[in-house]
C-alpha cells in the first residue's frame, strides 16, 4: 500500500542553492557597469578640472580682444593708406633694439595692428615679444609676450597652461593625460550601458535621444546623465583625442604611429645653408639685418605672386643665406594655410606646400587641433567648446549625485558585485586582457592608473572575503 502523503527528508544542513545561470553578455555588462561606476568615481575629478579650464579656455579668445585691445587694434584714419610693411617692422626695432626679428604678422582687416616678434634674451622658451605697430602711422601701440606658434598673448597663455598642466610644470602634465586617456573607457563604456538599458514601454528611441519627463530621483538623474552624455560623446571623444597628441607619453606614441604610417605633418623644403650664386647677410650684422627688413615688401609680393592671400606670417631666416618663410594663418574655415619659401636677395619663390597636398591623416590632425584650439571656426568654435566643456561638467555632476542617491548609507548594497571576470570564458577574458595591454602600451597612464584600479580591487574583494569567513566561522 503507498500513502498519499509525501515522506519529507530528514532535517540537516541546508546546501548554499547554486548560482543562477548568466550568458556572457551579462556578465560582461555587469562588469563593464562596475568599471564605469568606479572609473567614473575616481576619474570624474580630473575630468571635471579638465572641463572647467577647457571652458575658461573657450572664453579666453573674447577676454584676449577687450583685455589686449589697445595692442591689438588701431583706429583707421579716413583715406589713410598702410605703411610700407618694411618702414613697420623698423618701428618695432627701433622701439626694442635689444631684440631681433624673428616672425612678422600682418593682417588684410582694417584696424589690426602689425605684430613684430622679436627674440630677446632672458624670454622663456617658445616665447618672443610681440611688439604691435600701427598700420597707418608706424607708431608703435605696445609690446607683450607671445608664446607658442598661435601667438598667444599672457592673458590667454595663462589659461591656455592652466588647461594644460596647472601651472606645475611638466608634473602636472599627468592630469590633463589622464583625463584624456580615461575619458575614451569611460564615455565608451557609459554609450555600450545606456544603449543596452532596458526600457519598457513605447518611445525607447526618445528615451535615449532625450531626458525622460517627468522622471525624478534616480531615474531622472540617469536618464539627464545618459541622454546629455550620448550628445556630448563625439565632440568628447574628439577633444580627447586630440588632447592626446600633446601629451607627454601618450603623444610620443603618436608621433611614431604617424611616421610609420606617413601620417606626419609634411615641411616645406628649405635648404639649411647659404645660397652659392647669392650670398647672405653676415650673421648679426646691422646694416645686413636692415636690408632684410627692407626687403620685406618685396617678399610679401613674391608670396602674393605664389598664391598666398589673407593674413600673413612672414619667417625671417634664421640664418645668412637661408630663405624667408611665408605662411598663410587663416585658421577660419575654409582655411589657408599654403606656404613658399622666398630668396632673401631677389624675392623669388624657391620652394612651396600647399595644403592640398597634405596626407589625409596631416589634414584630420590639423583641423582636429585646430577645432581643439578654438580657432577652426571663430567664435562657432568657441561657442561648441564652451557648450562641450559644460556638458562634461553635468554628466560629471549628475554622476556624482547618483553615487549619492544610493550610497550604502542609505541601505544600498555594494553598487556592483566583485568577481566579474572569474565568470567569464577563458577566451573572452583572454581577449579582454590582450585589449587591455595593447591600449595600456599606446596609453601609459591608462593602463598603469586601471592596473592599480583592479589590484586595489581584487585586495578588497579579498579582504571582504576574509572576513565573511572569519564572521562565519565566529558566529
Amino acid at each position: 500500500m503507498t500513502s498519499d502523503v509525501e515522506i519529507q527528508p530528514a532535517a540537516g544542513p541546508s546546501l548554499p542553492a547554486p548560482p543562477p545561470a548568466t550568458s556572457t553578455w551579462t556578465t560582461l555588462r555587469a562588469l563593464l557597469l562596475r568599471l564605469h561606476f568606479y572609473a567614473g568615481i575616481l576619474v570624474a575629478p580630473f575630468l571635471l578640472v579638465a572641463a572647467t579650464t577647457g571652458l575658461l579656455y573657450a572664453a579666453s579668445f573674447q577676454l584676449e580682444n577687450v583685455i589686449h585691445s589697445q595692442e591689438l587694434t588701431a583706429p583707421v584714419p579716413a583715406g589713410a593708406q598702410r605703411l610700407p610693411l618694411a618702414r613697420q617692422v623698423a618701428a618695432a626695432t627701433a622701439a626694442h633694439p635689444e631684440g631681433t626679428v624673428g616672425v612678422v604678422r600682418t593682417s588684410d582687416e582694417p584696424g589690426v595692428t602689425t605684430q613684430v616678434l622679436l627674440d630677446v634674451p632672458g624670454l622663456a622658451e617658445s616665447t618672443r615679444l610681440a611688439v604691435f605697430v600701427d598700420p597707418y602711422t608706424g607708431h608703435v601701440r605696445g609690446a607683450l609676450e607671445s608664446y607658442g606658434g598661435s601667438g598667444a598673448l599672457p592673458v590667454r597663455t595663462w589659461i591656455s597652461q592652466l588647461h594644460r598642466h596647472l601651472h606645475l610644470g611638466e608634473p602636472g602634465r599627468v592630469y590633463s593625460e589622464m583625463a584624456a586617456s580615461w575619458l575614451w573607457l569611460v564615455g565608451l563604456g557609459g554609450l555600450v550601458l545606456w544603449l543596452s538599458r532596458r526600457r519598457r514601454g513605447g518611445r525607447r528611441l526618445r528615451r535615449i535621444v532625450a531626458p525622460e519627463r517627468g522622471v525624478r530621483g534616480l531615474r531622472g538623474t540617469l536618464s539627464w546623465h545618459g541622454s546629455v552624455g550620448l550628445w556630448a560623446l563625439v565632440g568628447l571623444l574628439a577633444l580627447s583625442a586630440t588632447g592626446l597628441t600633446w601629451s607627454k607619453y601618450a603623444g610620443a606614441n603618436v608621433d611614431v604611429l604617424q611616421r610609420s604610417f606617413g601620417w606626419s605633418t609634411p615641411s616645406l623644403p628649405v635648404p639649411s645653408g647659404g645660397h652659392g650664386d647669392h650670398g647672405g647677410h653676415a650673421a648679426g650684422d646691422a646694416e645686413g639685418a636692415a636690408a632684410r627688413s627692407a626687403d620685406a615688401d618685396q617678399v610679401v609680393r613674391a608670396a602674393a605672386g605664389g598664391g598666398l592671400s589673407g593674413p600673413l606670417e612672414i619667417v625671417w631666416p634664421a640664418e645668412p643665406g637661408s630663405p624667408y618663410v611665408v605662411k598663410e594663418i587663416d585658421r577660419l574655415w575654409p582655411q589657408r594655410n599654403d606656404q613658399v619659401a622666398v630668396d632673401p636677395v631677389d624675392a623669388r619663390v624657391t620652394a612651396e606646400l600647399r595644403f592640398d597636398d597634405y596626407p589625409l591623416a596631416a589634414k584630420l590632425t590639423r583641423w582636429g587641433i585646430d577645432g581643439h584650439m578654438g580657432v577652426l571656426f571663430g567664435l562657432a568654435n568657441q561657442i561648441l567648446l564652451a557648450v562641450l566643456a559644460l556638458a562634461l561638467v553635468s554628466v560629471i555632476v549628475w554622476g556624482y549625485r547618483m553615487w549619492w542617491l544610493r550610497r550604502p548609507t542609505r541601505g544600498f548594497a555594494t553598487p556592483y558585485e566583485r568577481g566579474g571576470l572569474r565568470r567569464l570564458p577563458v577566451g573572452v577574458t583572454l581577449l579582454l586582457g590582450a585589449v587591455a595591454i595593447a591600449v595600456g602600451v599606446f596609453l601609459p597612464l591608462l593602463g598603469l592608473s586601471l592596473l592599480a584600479f583592479l589590484v586595489v580591487d581584487l585586495v578588497l574583494a579579498r579582504t571582504a572575503a576574509f572576513r565573511a569567513r572569519r564572521s562565519r566561522v565566529d558566529g
